[in-house]
């Protein structure tokens, strides 16, 4: 390979003597050469020592002058610069462009300046005749960190703060390691580190949303319901991130849960532990490795122990039995359902935090189809049809593993979309549950909607299932066909009321007001007929066809897990369950603004739901729209009680109080002549002979019950 041996180059067995002279003029050209291939190539990690880092980072000023030799009575390049672009001169003028050009618009980090290079330490594009000699010279700057190459200094500041970001601050080129920058988060009681960039999920290793806190404190809540049932409970958060969630688990209900968590990201898994040390919890390793606790930093004593693991949530869920699973990935949870749902032992719960609002709230239909199978469009419910979608794919992916569902909860905000389910292990739940995933009748012109019914038969025309008569007043087709969704409950009341219980216990206020609208929802009941029941209330429910057991219950009636409660035991829990709690609460809901007429004020919105109630309807107010109306009520009649309550926009018109018409007769209908119309402010027009048309004056349009 070139090996040179006193003064001789050794090739097919032929001794070829080379002069002293030359061996000197190559090893003279290679120390010349050295400085300017050194610049590009990539310095070893090892490296500590200033004389390794590229000569564009210095210190000071000073130390720029003096890798170039400042003297005034001599001629001298620039170190930074080829001779084409700047040729030798005298020491004071390579003093002002040293300092104008190079250390002027430096980048500074922990102490150093990555000066401007202007040297051939990137490869440049030749020329428009060809000649990559001709090329004009690439002015840019050496990452301290990394020995990128970067054009621009703006991009050059972007790039160390990326790294900053990411807690990449450990240069090759300082003996000192910098520490990382970490900021301490406070929620709940619990103290997390996070980075700076938390908040943005693609740049950083652990991402942390304060915007999810409510969902954090429903989840938490929904875990304290089922440690009231069964204890200890083994509890698994499969993405953990920063650790939040399990931290909290672990630190408020202490020995009655075993937390898991899990993380595939080795840097999420080491702020993890950082976490657990910070708030005095005692970490155990892997489960692929042998039973070892590292103990706390201060050596305090503390009985809480969290199990970290590394891996994939996938391989976790197959390897082990949990009572309880968080879903929480970014984006879809679609991929770790078949997972869940495998191992999770029967009457556990399930939950999951769906972040991919975008396909799920009909903004990218195609998307949604991909990951669901389901076809959806934008309506003024979206937010419950979202919900029922992600249900329905919960549901399929359980009955492929024999197991049915219970809808515990759901809740659709603004950045999630958050599904509690309790499991129920054999293929009756199976098929009980698969029964109510359907498809959705949705009318595009007036919004009504309607599950199919149930059978395998074809109907010869499915727009008579719609109340609705859009399909033979207008032209074409006027309804499509959704699904496949859920079309069963959205809510348990008696697991509602005891996760408020523990609201109210932990003192979680935001968690205490949603709470209560999603009682008062599942029920359907207005909100002032809503009363927080006592804990000795709490023992007469009834959840998934079995008896839940509570504090004040004796230890005979506690749910024993595995085992199934006798035929007598169910049929005398049902008849102690109350009536009124039996009936579904109504799917979807009706928005008033959406329906509200033109010309007219409309009522507010809670006496509103006590005239539907006075008409004989159930109604409530929903937490998916804030002004949604949750009714059983079908569209026509939720219009007409809206019209007839609602008054003019004028001035001079009645404060609030109904439109008076007789009988039957609507707004806008053509009537016979001989009939009398009792409408104030409004004048008889005669259009043709028997017929009259009632025209209101002012800000009445003519005909209002077309829109």
């Amino acid at each position: 390979d070139g090996l040179v041996v006193s003064e001789k180059v050794k090739s097919n067995d032929i001794d070829v003597k080379i002069p002293e002279s030359e061996l000197e003029a190559e090893e003279k050209g290679a120390e010349e050469e050295h400085p300017r291939q050194s610049d590009s190539n990539i310095l070893d990690i090892s490296s500590d020592y200033p004389r390794d880092k590229h000569i564009s980072i210095q210190r000071h000023l000073a130390d720029l002058e003096k890798l170039a030799n400042l003297r005034e009575d001599e001629r001298k390049p620039c170190p930074l610069c080829p001779e084409e672009k700047f040729k030798a001169c005298y020491g004071h003028k390579l003093h002002r462009h040293l300092q104008n050009l190079h250390w002027k618009v430096s980048v500074e980090f922990e102490g150093y300046r990555m000066c401007i290079c202007h040297l051939s330490c990137q490869p440049v594009k030749p020329n428009l005749a060809g000649d990559p000699t001709l090329s004009k010279m690439g002015a840019h700057y050496h990452c301290i960190i990394c020995s990128a190459t970067i054009a621009r200094r703006t991009d050059m500041i972007g790039h160390i703060n990326r790294h900053v970001n990411k807690g990449e601050t450990e240069s090759r080129f300082i003996t000192v390691r910098a520490p990382k920058s970490y900021k301490v988060v406070k929620e709940s009681a619990t103290d997390v580190q996070v980075l700076p960039n938390h908040s943005t999920p693609q740049k950083t290793d652990s991402y942390f949303n304060p915007k999810m806190k409510l969902n954090r404190q429903l989840i938490f809540c929904a875990l304290a319901v089922l440690a009231g049932e069964r204890k200890p409970i083994e509890c698994l958060d499969a993405f953990g991130a920063t650790g939040i969630m399990g931290l909290q688990w672990a630190k408020h209900l202490r020995s009655s849960v075993k937390v898991t968590i899990n993380d595939c990201n080795e840097n999420s898994v080491t702020m993890i532990k950082e976490n657990c040390h910070l708030n005095k919890m005692k970490v155990k390793l892997n489960i692929r490795e042998e039973d070892k606790v590292e103990t706390v930093g201060n050596g305090e004593e503390n009985c809480d122990t969290i199990e970290v693991t590394k891996m994939d949530a996938n391989v976790v869920m197959h390897l082990r039995s949990f009572d309880f699973i968080h879903l929480d990935p970014y984006g879809s949870s679609v991929n770790y359902l078949d997972s869940a749902f495998r191992n999770v032992r029967n009457l556990g719960i399930v939950s999951l935090t769906s972040t991919d609002i975008s396909s799920l709230y009909a903004k990218a239909q195609h998307v949604a189809f991909r990951h669901y199978g389901c076809n959806i469009v934008r309506t003024e419910y979206y937010k419950e049809l979202a919900a029922r979608t992600v249900i329905a794919a919960v549901t399929r992916a359980a009955a492929r593993c024999n197991k049915g569902i219970q809808v515990l909860l759901a809740v659709a905000l603004e950045h999630f979309v958050l599904v509690v389910v309790r499991v129920l292990r054999g293929p009756t739940p199976a098929d009980d549950a698969a029964k109510k995933v359907r498809y959705l009748l949705h009318c595009q012109w007036c919004e009504e909607r309607v599950f199919q019914k149930e059978g395998n038969m074809v109907e010869e025309n499915p727009y008579q299932q719609l109340p609705c008569d859009c399909y033979g007043s207008m032209p074409g087709k006027t309804a499509v066909l959704l699904g496949p969704l859920w079309s069963g409950a959205l809510f348990n009341t008696g697991f509602l009321r005891r996760m408020l219980l523990e609201a109210m216990q932990y003192g979680l206020d935001e968690a205490q007001s949603l709470l209560k609208t999603l009682v008062s929802e599942s029920e359907c009941t207005a909100p002032k007929h809503l009363a927080t029941h006592s804990p000795a209330d709490e023992n007469k429910q009834e959840e998934c066809g079995v008896y839940i057991s509570t504090p004040n219950t004796s230890a005979e009636s506690y749910l024993v897990h595995g085992k199934r409660k006798s035929e007598e035991v169910l049929r005398s829990t049902a008849k102690r369950q109350r009536p009124e709690h039996s009936a579904e609460h109504p799917p979807f809901y009706y928005n008033i603004h959406r329906h509200s007429i033109k010309g007219m004020n409309m009522p507010k919105l809670n006496k509103f739901l006590n005239y539907l109630s006075e008409a004989g309807y159930r109604v409530s107010r929903t937490h998916f729209d804030p002004m949604g109306v949750r009714t059983n009520a079908p569209l026509a009649q939720f219009k007409t009680v809206l019209m007839q309550y609602s008054t003019p926009t004028y001035v001079g018109a009645q404060a609030e109080g109904p439109v008076h018409l007789s009988g039957d007769i609507y707004v806008g209908e053509e009537v016979p002549a001989a009939t009398a119309i009792k409408v104030e402010e409004a004048e008889l027009v005669e259009d043709k002979p028997g017929v009259t048309t009632a025209v209101f004056t002012q800000s009445y349009p003519t005909h209002c019950a077309a829109d």
